[in-house]
């Protein structure tokens, strides 16, 4: 996959399978409520859909990246850091200057590519995960 043939955009209604397919963490009803509120993303290579992710707002005001996924075969290829890119764009001329995401302490390569793409740990909730695994926040400057 090249960035040329790399599409970024929002997530229309009739993805909402893709959408539960890579994201088994939130109920039918919520995805379709995000993808309504333009706060899910897809990428999409050769009219494939290869990646996705899901933007929360922490207090209803602070951007937060809750998830963020490429299909295994389309990883190291860009789809992630194109994801990224358009979101922080999106949020740039929303008027947002920060945004966070986190990743499980026991998740090195997401915590290498958060640390690749810019975020700052800024962190931890202990045991907040199943199996009392704790998570760690990052941050980035937009």
């Amino acid at each position: 996959m090249t960035p040329h043939n790399l599409t970024i955009r929002l997530a229309a209604p009739a993805e909402l399978d893709f959408v539960r397919q890579i994201d088994r963490h939130i109920p039918v009803e919520v995805a379709a409520r995000k993808i309504e509120a333009q706060e899910i993303l897809i990428a999409e290579a050769n009219g494939a859909l290869v990646g996705y992710l899901r933007l929360e707002f922490l207090w209803s005001l602070v951007p937060y990246i809750a998830l963020i996924r490429v299909l295994p075969e389309y990883q190291r290829q860009g789809a992630g850091r194109a994801l990224l890119a358009f979101l922080e764009d999106r949020l740039r001329r929303q008027g947002h200057t920060v945004l966070y995401s986190s990743s499980q302490v026991d998740e090195a390569e997401p915590q290498a590519w958060h640390r690749h793409m810019g975020f700052t740990e800024c962190g931890f909730v202990a045991g907040i995960n199943a199996g009392g695994v704790g998570e760690i926040f990052f941050r980035k400057q937009l």
